[in-house]
């Protein structure tokens, strides 16, 4: 059988069709104003979760780079390892139309990431945060402090390095 890998790049075909709605190419989004930069291959990474917040009616899929689908996958997420990049695609939801008892993401509202460096970001508990919003990818935030917003709403999660995501239990497929 043949191992089954959702990217986000498939997920977007499945939810959109062929074309994703950005206004700009990844490789033209401004930097975050703590400069870091948009990571243009995220598209390729895969799913390590999905979260659906009820308050204000959002879906999100919440994807890793290698470094952060490894540790996913081998239970090493406290504290998930230098290198681990993770990112959280956000739509609004609405009824699906062809299942109006489903919800699928419709209005694109923002990607955010985190980039974990214990050295580089030691004073926001080794994370560096960025968040792009509207299809235009406009970075959030006037200057480098945003990221105590940041760093104030992941505190109720301090010891589970951070992060709020628990990966989701992927059954080992037949080789």
């Amino acid at each position: 059988m043949q191992k089954i890998t959702l990217t986000l790049a498939s997920a977007l075909l499945l939810a959109f069709g062929p074309t994703t709605g950005f206004a700009v190419e990844p490789s033209s989004v401004p930097l975050a104003p703590n400069g870091i930069a948009f990571p243009a291959d995220y598209p390729d990474w895969r799913v390590i979760s999905i979260s659906h917040r009820v308050d204000n009616k959002t879906m999100r899929v919440i994807l890793g780079n290698d470094v952060a689908i490894a540790a996913a996958r081998s239970g090493k997420t406290n504290p998930w390892p230098d290198g681990s990049v993770l990112g959280k695609v956000v739509w609004k939801q609405a009824p699906e139309a062809h299942w109006p008892t489903a919800i699928a993401p419709k209005e694109f509202v923002h990607a955010e990431f985190m980039f974990k460096d214990t050295k580089k970001w030691s004073n926001t508990g080794g994370w560096g945060y960025a968040r792009w919003k509207g299809t235009q990818l406009m970075p959030y935030g006037k200057d480098a402090s945003f990221a105590q917003e940041c760093v104030a709403c992941h505190t109720p999660v301090k010891n589970r390095d951070w992060v709020f995501t628990d990966p989701a239990i992927i059954p080992n497929m037949p080789k």
